[in-house]
């Protein structure tokens, strides 16, 4: 379980999260949703640990042992564009971890078969470069790479925006399975309607810094909270209509 308690983090004089209190229950799929500069990518780097909050604090820990446990807990973490370094093949940016950390060749082998067929990448991919294979490839590669060493949590920051509308679903296919499969504590941010009610089991929504609500899209959707999440539902519903 994540615990966020009043978390706070301004920028110079501007404030990009504002007492927000938030629980992430293990085993789920929670999407962090909200328009661009609402917050999402903020919480989602103080989770990660990559900076600090002004106030406020975030626990991890087994919902058996309770808050203040201590031990260190393993994130995988997935951006948008992949974040892959682009002088590495594939199989050197998806092994850079386990070969720092001595595996042998036998269990890298066995974990490389394993994830292959969990995220449906081909195997010629590998010992491409990042800029030759395509967006979706890039991606499958970033989430290998998340996934190598099994880590406890996973975190995904935009990961489909970058893609077209084909390649955007079928991913969104894959991940929904994927998630399902593995019961991992999974944290997406995105600020597509669609996408979040697909994959997410909780969905918080977040604006100019605030946490206005939190729970299942179907609650969000028959019950918002705020007259910025009815027009957030509506504007979508209206675009995605206009669409068909």
């Amino acid at each position: 379980m994540i615990e966020i308690k009043n978390l706070s983090k301004v920028f110079a004089t501007q404030t990009v999260l504002d007492d927000v209190s938030l629980k992430l229950a293990a085993k789920q799929t929670h999407v962090l949703l909200g328009a661009s500069g609402s917050g999402k990518s903020t919480l989602l780097k103080i989770i990660l640990g990559t900076i600090k909050a002004n106030s406020g604090s975030v626990e991890i820990y087994n919902e058996a042992d309770g808050p203040g446990s201590r031990r260190k807990f393993s994130i995988g973490y997935v951006v948008q564009d992949g974040g892959l370094f682009p002088h590495l093949s594939a199989i050197e940016n998806i092994l850079l971890e386990a070969r720092c950390l001595g595996w042998s060749k036998d269990k890298m082998d066995s974990r490389i078969d394993e994830l292959l067929a969990a995220v449906d990448l081909e195997r010629s991919v590998l010992n491409q470069f990042p800029h030759q294979v395509s967006g979706g490839q890039k991606q499958r590669v970033s989430l290998m790479r998340a996934l190598f060493l099994d880590p406890e949590i996973l975190v995904l920051d935009e990961p489909l925006g970058a893609l077209d509308p084909i390649t955007r679903a079928h991913l969104q296919v894959g991940l929904r399975t994927l998630f399902q499969r593995l019961k991992k504590l999974v944290i997406i941010v995105t600020h597509d309607l669609a996408e979040a009610s697909y994959l997410g089991d909780t969905v918080s929504v977040l604006h100019n810094g605030k946490l206005l609500q939190h729970g299942t899209f179907e609650n969000l959707r028959k019950n918002p909270a705020d007259d910025y999440i009815r027009q957030f539902i509506a504007a979508q519903s209206t675009l995605s209509m206009a669409t068909q």
